[in-house]
């Protein structure tokens, strides 16, 4: 691999995939990181660029050092976070194992791969992390789907945070959070839920995040109506906006 590198987990299927594809087209090579070799392996068939396979399950941080470890030596420039899953019904019905594993996904991973990834960029003065979180990262709470809600807050706070400090530094390294509303992928069917709003497909989602990331805008929601929501539940009171994502929530059906 001698051109740029893009690193994309999640890329078996969804967002990642999409996402993976946008790079390819774009002339960059790609890590593509995924638990499910079979699927790797078909996209890497219909990529134009060089891909790399990686499988791993970042549920276990050690495949996160060790991503970073087989890595860190490629032309690296940008990191897309895109692994991560959700679960739907009461807090007290989710088996405790799988919230587990949704933060060890969602959040630990994402922490663990922004911090070793933005410490090279920062030294090169180069670079695009882009997290991928979700409209639930900017909502207040979401009732029956509570973990997955404080999952995605977690991710584009960090995300936004570690922007701001970057800007203050001056510094050309980019990190941002994607936060689409619905988009028809498998997570419902990981989540256990059915979508109780329209969906966007996964390449709309991916068009849009890939060229807002490097238009440097740290905090994307593709949709106009997504958007709207979102400023209005920073507007609007706090329980009255937990109330009507509970109402949302409790649509869907398992």
């Amino acid at each position: 691999m001698r051109n740029e590198v893009a690193i994309v987990t999640g890329a078996s299927s969804g967002i990642g995939r999409e996402i993976a594809i946008q790079l390819s087209r774009r002339g960059y090579d790609v890590v593509l990181v995924a638990r499910r070799l079979d699927r790797l392996e078909q996209l890497a068939k219909e990529l134009p660029t060089k891909s790399k396979i990686i499988v791993a399950d970042l549920e276990d941080l050690e495949d996160c050092y060790s991503l970073y470890e087989q890595t860190k030596q490629l032309n690296c420039t940008i990191l897309i976070n895109s692994a991560g899953f959700g679960a739907f019904g009461s807090y007290t019905e989710i088996p405790l194992e799988k919230e587990l594993s949704m933060i060890d996904v969602n959040i630990k991973s994402v922490h663990v791969l922004t911090k070793l990834f933005l410490a090279n960029f920062k030294k090169r003065n180069k670079g695009y992390i882009l997290n991928v979180s979700s409209v639930a990262g900017v909502m207040p709470a979401g009732p029956y789907m509570a973990a997955y809600y404080a999952s995605k807050a977690y991710v584009t706070s960090l995300s936004s945070a570690v922007s701001q400090e970057l800007a203050e530094e001056k510094s050309d390294v980019y990190v941002g959070s994607l936060c689409p509303g619905p988009v028809n992928t498998e997570f419902n069917q990981v989540a256990g839920a059915a979508f109780s709003l329209k969906s966007i497909d996964a390449r709309t989602c991916a068009v849009y995040g890939v060229n807002q990331m490097f238009k440097k805008n740290s905090l994307i929601i593709p949709g106009a109506s997504i958007k709207a929501a979102a400023i209005l539940a920073k507007i609007a009171p706090r329980k009255l906006v937990i109330k009507i994502a509970g109402q949302q929530q409790k649509k869907k059906q398992g």
